[in-house]
């Protein structure tokens, strides 16, 4: 009892080192431990029926039985779990390796105390017993009440709070003890052991002699009364002495059964249990658990690597094929699993981070860079190492270790918390990946530390994956204080026929229906093939400044209007970068302040920085001449970005589009189920008069913006400046001889797109533009891939229009939304699904066919 106390009370401090008084815990166990021995020992009087006097030499025995090793083992190994499955899980595990070790073990005490039962000295025999039977008891109460002991204290502190505390410092310094403790045995308790047993068995031995003296005394007695009877017995001959020695040998009394049975047992327990380590036999099963999930996961990420570098080499004998990136598999559980994370024996199982595993296929074959050949798995395996836990370092020694190597490798995780959590802009949060020079690392310590912070329970984040991306494409560039990313379903629609080639257009997008419905008006508008024309507007940036009065403002303007002004102003702003040129200014007055629009090419490139850093230089340039003149600010709603306005609708910015194409009445009626004169009526109804009645600017569309987003999401744009970019106007007439036929044109004068910077040099994206053939900047004419850009979203806008004006009027909408958008499996995952039936959806999907 006093053994089971003391393990769950080192439990109860591993758990609570603060939060509990010493003494009020220390009091529990006492008063536990009083009671229990209290009924332990009367109930071994009534049964043994003797006093409590003749016990008093007993407490020596104990020596025999308390051995917190094995409990040490069981309680580190439910510590280490971060939830209450996983201490359940943990505790049979330890169990399932402890038990029958500790069995056997119990087996051992039983029959070595017990032959002290049969030595015939009443003294020993009562003393005995009573260890037997507390052997016994420990046994029974180690096997069923410690394991759910272990079990309720760790749910309850999950359950008492938002979190189990967790002082990482005290846990490691619990863990080490334990392990020191499990790795060297102790003396004292061996060698009381040993005299203890032999003591033991000399007494059993001295007694068995002494019977066998009395049965020699009783067999000389019956020779001496029938002398004559015996000497012609021996006279007779030799065979009956052998078969008497034989018979005496072969006889087993009951103390000879034991002592069999007892060299038997030590034995077993020598050749399958001595000659391993416990902990380390547990340990080595965990390990080898992981080890095992490991490799099948790698296999794994390694066959879809091959297989897609496989793809990649066929694709690359295509001398036009443009560069693509392939990303292996992302790490999942979360490390989705916590349990990735476990320390088992105060031992930490670090697993290096590994190189992530990127295939880059380029067209002419002259580079290619595999990074999971054998090579490459071989220096990742060497870099899985082990090292025991230690305690946080101070945070003075923390920095200056920091400060000193640059980059932090060989401080832990908690150590960098503790410098970022200091603060003194050593090593700010936002910046981390930076400061230590590991961005996956930052990430994951971000994650960490937000989580905390937030409040939240530490697996909030465990489905947003951060692994195996490229973060140099991001930092400085796409996003700040990452946190990981996320992945969206991209989708194709086409092929596309537009200017006499065909595309299949990306579109990133978690609606339903809107991939199946596009892909059906590409499958209409492509039976003639669509025309387009494209015009490079260029992107705007109209600062607001300010002037002392009306006539100052007024001569400022006509000076920056006029046309030798003009070019100073577009020297300046040209000097700022190789691609943006000013193409004029649009000034509007207000009072006293005006509204410069300038407007320039920028390339390839959507430009709004180019723009902001020209027009920076340009009004420094003015100011100048104008010294009175304050600048507001460098925007002033007057360009206008990311806001509904009339001067986009009106002037245009970016690329200004216009697409057209003639559909016949059979493909309208196989394909849409309808005809040319209900599109026209609907088009004129819903999208001319309707979006006037609301008021709408660039509204004369149905859904613009849902093809614009779409494309845009894939291929690397900015999704907020859909709007402005989905001003979109749809008209439709009739054509033909028989007027049966349509002619649909879509103008959008205002798309802002751009095919190199910000979000298009991500990997995913970057592969999205190279499926349509405009990655990066064109080679000879600079703006013609983003043109050519412009023109796909354009075409790809009026495929949906078409479509969905049909669904509309064939009462198709809903039917193919509840389909697609709203199906069992995604409203619940735990449904299957029925077999699709083709006619259902044969309006929405027959371009699949």
């Amino acid at each position: 009892m006093v053994y089971m106390t003391s393990t769950v009370l080192i439990c109860f401090h591993c758990i609570f080192p603060f939060s509990t008084p010493f003494p009020f815990s220390a009091g529990l166990a006492g008063l536990f431990t009083a009671f229990s021995s209290f009924i332990f020992t009367s109930t071994v009087l009534n049964f043994l029926g003797c006093e409590v006097s003749d016990l008093k030499d007993a407490l020596f025995l104990f020596l025999l039985l308390i051995d917190l090793s094995k409990a040490g083992i069981l309680a580190q190994l439910a510590l280490c779990g971060a939830n209450q499955s996983e201490v359940t899980q943990n505790i049979a595990r330890g169990m399932e390796v402890l038990g029958p070790a500790i069995s056997l073990d119990t087996l051992v005490e039983t029959l070595v105390i017990g032959v002290g039962t049969l030595s015939g000295v009443q003294r020993l025999e009562v003393l005995s017993g009573f260890a037997v039977l507390s052997a016994l008891v420990n046994y029974v109460v180690f096997m069923t009440f410690y394991p759910a002991c272990l079990s309720l204290i760790l749910d309850l502190t999950h359950n008492g709070g938002s979190q189990r505390v967790q002082k990482l410092g005290g846990e490691s310094l619990m863990r080490r003890v334990l392990f020191e403790e499990d790795r060297k045995p102790n003396p004292v308790v061996q060698r009381v052991k040993l005299i203890m047993s032999s003591g033991l068995f000399v007494v059993h031995v001295m007694s068995r002699y002494a019977v066998s003296d009395r049965e020699s005394d009783a067999a000389d007695q019956i020779i001496a009364s029938h002398n004559h009877e015996h000497l012609a017995a021996l006279n007779k001959t030799d065979t009956n002495e052998i078969s008497e020695f034989i018979m005496r040998w072969l006889s087993i009394s009951l103390e000879q059964i034991v002592i069999y049975i007892l060299i038997l047992t030590l034995g077993v327990k020598f050749v399958l249990f001595d000659r391993h380590n416990l902990s380390d036999h547990l340990i080595l099963t965990v390990a080898n658990e992981q080890a095992a999930a490991a490799a099948a996961a790698k296999a794994a990420a390694v066959a879809a690597a091959a297989a897609a570098a496989a793809s990649e080499a066929t694709a690359s004998d295509d001398v036009s094929a443009p560069v693509t990136f392939t990303l292996a598999e992302s790490i999942t559980l979360e490390e989705k699993a916590t349990q990735s994370e476990l320390t088992l024996i105060g031992k930490s199982v670090n697993f290096g981070r590994r190189a992530r595993k990127r295939t880059i296929v380029e067209a002419d074959g002259a580079s290619t860079d595999t990074e999971n050949d054998d090579q490459q798995e071989e220096e990742e395996e060497e870099e899985i190492e082990e090292e025991v836990e230690r305690e946080p370092r101070p945070l003075e020694e923390c920095v200056r270790v920091l400060q000193t190597e640059g980059n932090g490798k060989s401080l832990t995780d908690v150590e960098l918390e503790l410098v970022v959590r200091a603060g003194r802009g050593i090593c700010p949060l936002y910046k981390i990946e930076t400061v230590i020079a590991d961005a996956e690392r930052g990430v994951r310590l971000r994650r960490g530390i937000v989580v905390k912070d937030a409040g939240r329970p530490v697996d909030t984040l465990q489905h947003l994956p951060y692994l195996n991306f490229d973060y140099s494409k991001v930092m400085n560039a796409c996003c700040e204080n990452v946190l990981g990313y996320v992945q969206i379903p991209v989708g194709y629609a086409g092929p596309l026929l537009l200017d006499g080639q065909r595309f299949y257009v990306p579109m990133a997008t978690t609606e339903g229906a809107l991939v199946a419905s596009t892909n059906r008006g590409c499958k209409a508008i492509s039976t003639r093939g669509v025309t387009s024309f494209v015009e490079d507007i260029g992107m705007t940036r109209a600062p607001c400044v300010r002037f002392p009065n009306v006539l100052q403002a007024a001569q400022a303007k006509r000076w920056m209007e006029s046309e030798e002004h003009f070019k100073r102003i577009k020297k300046a702003f040209d000097s700022t970068s190789r691609y943006a040129r000013l193409q004029d200014l649009h000034i509007a007055i207000d009072g006293p302040v005006l509204y410069i629009r300038f407007r320039a090419f920028t390339g390839d490139a959507m430009g709004m920085n180019m723009l902001s850093k020209g027009t920076e230089r340009a009004l420094r340039d003015i100011q100048a001449v104008f010294p009175d003149m304050v600048i507001i600010s460098l925007s002033g709603n007057f360009c206008s970005d990311k806001k509904p306005a009339a001067i986009n609708w009106i002037k245009g910015r970016g690329k200004r589009v216009v697409c057209e194409t003639t559909i016949p009445a059979d493909k309208l009626e196989s394909i849409f189920k309808t005809n040319a004169r209900t599109l026209v009526q609907c088009n004129k109804l819903k999208n001319m008069t309707g979006s006037a009645v609301a008021g709408s600017i660039g509204g004369n569309n149905a859904h613009a913006a849902n093809m614009v987003t779409a494309i845009y999401i894939a291929t690397g744009q900015d999704p907020a400046q859909n709007v402005t970019s989905s001003n979109c106007s749809t008209n439709m007439e009739t054509c033909g001889e028989t007027g049966e036929d349509l002619y649909v044109t879509c103008t959008m004068p205002s798309l802002e797109v751009g095919t190199l910077g910000g979000g298009t040099g991500l990997p995913g994206q970057s592969a999205c533009l190279d499926m349509l053939g405009v990655r990066g900047s064109h080679p000879t004419h600079p703006a013609e891939n983003s043109k050519q850009l412009a023109r796909i979203i354009c075409a790809t806008v009026m495929a949906g229009e078409l479509s969905l004006l049909a669904a509309l009027v064939t009462s198709d909408l809903v039917k193919s939304h509840m389909r697609h958008n709203r199906s069992s499996v995604a409203v619940n995952p735990n449904v299957v699904p029925p077999p699709a039936n083709a006619s259902a959806t044969e309006s929405i999907t027959s371009s699949s066919h």
